[in-house]
Parts: C-alpha cells; sequence; structure tokens
C-alpha cells in the first residue's frame, strides 16, 4: 500500500477462481453420474477440490483484509456493494420458486385434482416440525444481532457466546429439517406439489448450510482476534446473509407450510 498512490486494493493473480470453476464442473457432471450411474467418484473429487478452493481462497483474503491492510475504507464500500447486490440476486432465485408455487396452486389444472393440496398428497402440520423451525431460526436472528452489538462494543467474550449459539441453532434448524425429509410422506417426484415443495426448502436448506460456514468462519477470526469494533466487515456480510435466509424461511413457512397445507 506504501506504494501506490490509491486506497484500492489490485487483486494478485489466483488460482483459486480456476479451481473453483473447476470444482463446479466436477459437482455438476459428479452429481449426473451419481444419479444415474451410482457412482460417486466423480462427485467426491469434486468435494474435495472445493475443500481445498474454500479453505485457500479463504486464508488468502482473511491475510490481505487482516495483516496486509488492503481492506481500506474504500475497498470495503464496493465489498458491501457486492454483497447487497448478491443477496438482490438471492431474492431473484427464491421469487422463481414462488411463481412456481404460486401458478401451481392460485389455479389448480385438473392433473392434480383441481385442489391445493394435489389430491393424494398428506401436507406437513405447519404447528409440528415446521413451526419449530421457524422458531429456531428467529432465534438464531436475534443471537446474530446480539453477536453484532458485542462486536461494536469491543465485547469479545459476548460475541464468541452469541456466534456459537447461532452456529448450534443453524445446525439443529438442518438436523430439524433432515429429520422432516425423512419422514415426508410424499417425494420430489409426486408432481408439482413434490417438486416446489422440495426445491424451494431444499434451496433454502442449503443456504442455511452455507450460512453456517460463513459463521463459523467468523466464530475463529473472532476466537483469533481479527475483528475490531471498526473493521469486522467479514462478519458484517455474515450477518446480512443470515438475516436474509431468515426472511426467506418466514416467507417459506407462511407461503408452502400454513397457506398452502
Amino acid at each position: 500500500m506504501t506504494h501506490q498512490a490509491h486506497a484500492f486494493h489490485m487483486v494478485n493473480q489466483s488460482p483459486w477462481p480456476l479451481t473453483g470453476a473447476a470444482t463446479a464442473f466436477l459437482l455438476a457432471s459428479g452429481l449426473a453420474t451419481w444419479f444415474h450411474f451410482n457412482t460417486p467418484i466423480i462427485l467426491m473429487a469434486g468435494l474435495g477440490l472445493m475443500s481445498a478452493t474454500m479453505y485457500q481462497w479463504w486464508r488468502d483474503i482473511v491475510r490481505e483484509g487482516t495483516f496486509q491492510g488492503h481492506h481500506t475504507t474504500p475497498v470495503q464500500k464496493g465489498l458491501r456493494y457486492g454483497m447487497i447486490l448478491f443477496i438482490a440476486s438471492e431474492v431473484f432465485f427464491f421469487l422463481g420458486f414462488f411463481w412456481a408455487f404460486y401458478n401451481a396452486s392460485l389455479a389448480p389444472t385438473p392433473e392434480v385434482g383441481e385442489s391445493w393440496p394435489p389430491m393424494g398428497i398428506a401436507p406437513f402440520n405447519p404447528t409440528d416440525i415446521p413451526l419449530l423451525n421457524t422458531a429456531v431460526l428467529l432465534a438464531s436472528g436475534v443471537s446474530i444481532t446480539w453477536a453484532h452489538h458485542s462486536i461494536m462494543q469491543a465485547n469479545r467474550k459476548g460475541a464468541l457466546q452469541a456466534l456459537a449459539i447461532t452456529v448450534t441453532l443453524g445446525l439443529y434448524f438442518t438436523l430439524l429439517q433432515t429429520a422432516e425429509y425423512y419422514e415426508a410422506p410424499f417425494t420430489i417426484a409426486d408432481g408439482i406439489y413434490g417438486t416446489t415443495f422440495f426445491v424451494a426448502t431444499g434451496f433454502h436448506g442449503l443456504h442455511v448450510i452455507i450460512g453456517s460456514m460463513f459463521l463459523t468462519m467468523c466464530l475463529l477470526r473472532q476466537l483469533f482476534f481479527h475483528f475490531t469494533s471498526q473493521h469486522h466487515f467479514g462478519f458484517e456480510a455474515a450477518a446480512w446473509y443470515w438475516h436474509f435466509v431468515d426472511i426467506i424461511w418466514l416467507f417459506l413457512y407462511i407461503s408452502i407450510y400454513w397457506w398452502g397445507s
């Protein structure tokens, strides 16, 4: 930074975007071969390369932002805009699922018996596991806000406790959803209801897993004194993402579990 006349970060050449692209190819082709030929070798290779890419890329970003001082105020502003645009793209991603659900449920076709849920489908009780999952995510929204305030007030112990609680609640949500899927009386192959249910809730569950990993990294960084009251955008990005996951779940619960049942 002492040899340049501006405050922007000129990123060094990195191999991780290339390995990330290779990971995407291996995961897509690996899932296809696993589904059609019951051969998980390519999928396992993709998961291994993904883990290595995540570790190396995150290590480089932590080094640049925490120890090398590259994440100046203008750079952090750009990162904030980037995270906002990313979350906006995720909103439209889920908007497609909600569109498919309401298109099928508001005007049921004769193929599904002109009723919703379709004839032969036994939906979940919205006051059972779905309601518990809603309470879990709402509680995690409270704990992540607690963590944010603790970091801004330089309360390291409170931030660690709140982050640990949030990660635990995220893992608990995933376990509950796994149990729900295991006990589901219908499958993804059961017409438009099964497809919209499992695709919408399944992708949300994937986002919960990603958010839990995101927050676990923040917990480790807080443990190693990476965050200060003035410099903690890595945590803020994770908190924004987690609040987005919470809000999407509320819409899923109201639409698919409560109104749709």
